[in-house]
């Protein structure tokens, strides 16, 4: 079966890098497992999606052959599978007592296109084992999502056990052949199908495809080589993140016996700041003026994110004008480029005026000020 990675992630065909990345992270943490309303099926259709699309060369392999472009090229002149096969070849059955159902037509494609195959092989082909993807969100200052940071978390997760190592071995005792499959790894079996009897190949589920077991279990594990419990992770967060963005951890997720490891995806969520906001690689402030320093222009102390600094005030600067400094916004990644740091005056008149400033007013509109 087909699948539409595009509608999967809800992005056009001519969808950028940035919006299939953008309409990922939302999916995912939209249906990850652990949250109250996650989807595991979903989770993993649309990390599925995202390992593909995110990848040129996959991406245009898809484009051309469809989800089974790993495979595809190997039938039909490199077609897409089986080409015009719709089933109408085999109309020689009908009156015929066979019972032929053609919504398993997957199955018994797989089936006979995987016949000895084994663990490699492309339709029907085991797959290695790997354990689930799992997510968390930690929450940053506005000044370390600029500059960056490194975190220690502390994730409860199923992880290699730390007496075996992940080998569900008792220390010393070493491993033995797998009796079930004789060392191979998998299990050689025939299934009948309208095309004859056909071999077919699966993982051993004794060994779990390692072709040994162990001559005697770990006992913290209890020979499962994996064990739920609490593990401190380092997470480097790069500068210039932004808010809801995530980050992906490959190997950090639950690990599984005899298999690799998922992955960890760690949302971030920036806290807001008092003064400063984010506009792109830029910095924004509001700065409120007396009148006086607006029209005569003054020198004005400003603690920035990197420290002290002191802004010329202009003579005569209007209202909501902007004053740029450069190279105090966001880090930009090329060459320790940064953004500017934006300073938007706002001009503060007085509520109340006194005789003598009246008088001085006045004095100023008769000079047509």
């Amino acid at each position: 079966m087909n699948k539409d990675y595009y509608n999967i992630l809800g992005v056009n065909k001519s969808a950028s890098k940035d919006e299939i990345k953008k309409a990922f992270y939302k999916l995912a943490h939209k249906y990850h497992p652990d949250k109250k309303e996650g989807n595991e099926s979903k989770f993993k259709e649309v990390n599925e999606a995202y390992q593909v699309l995110s990848d040129e060369g996959k991406r245009a392999k898809y484009d051309q052959f469809g989800s089974g472009f790993e495979n595809a090229q190997g039938f039909g002149g490199g077609q897409g599978g089986f080409g015009g096969f719709d089933g109408a070849g085999f109309g020689g059955f009908q009156g015929a007592n066979v019972d032929f159902d053609f919504g398993n037509l997957n199955d018994i494609f797989s089936d006979f296109f995987s016949a000895g195959g084994g663990p490699a092989s492309g339709w029907g082909g085991n797959k290695a084992r790997r354990g689930r993807d799992i997510s968390t969100e930690i929450q940053i200052s506005f000044s370390d999502s600029i500059f960056g940071i490194s975190r220690k978390i502390l994730i409860t997760k199923t992880s290699n056990c730390l007496t075996c190592h992940g080998s569900s071995a008792k220390a010393g005792s070493g491993m033995v052949t797998c009796k079930t499959c004789n060392g191979q790894g998998q299990i050689r079996e025939s299934k009948r199908t309208i095309f004859g009897n056909i071999a077919n190949t699966k993982i051993c589920e004794a060994c779990l495809g390692a072709g040994e077991v162990p001559k005697e279990a770990c006992e913290t594990c209890r020979g499962k080589g994996v064990m739920r419990r609490e593990e401190e992770v380092d997470i480097s967060i790069p500068a210039g993140i932004r808010d809801g963005e995530m980050i992906r951890m490959s190997g950090y997720g639950e690990a599984v016996s005899k298999g690799t490891a998922g992955d960890l995806y760690i949302k971030i969520n920036v806290a807001p700041h008092p003064v400063f906001k984010r506009d792109g690689h830029d910095i924004v402030m509001n700065l409120n003026l007396k009148l006086s320093d607006a029209l005569l222009g003054t020198k004005y102390p400003i603690e920035t994110l990197d420290g002290h600094i002191e802004v010329t005030i202009p003579e005569g600067v209007g209202i909501n004008e902007v004053l740029r400094v450069k190279g105090k916004g966001v880090p930009m990644g090329a060459k320790n480029k940064r953004g500017d740091l934006l300073i938007k005056l706002n001009i503060k008149l007085p509520s109340k005026i006194s005789r003598k400033s009246r008088e001085l007013i006045a004095e100023l509109k008769k000079e047509g000020i």
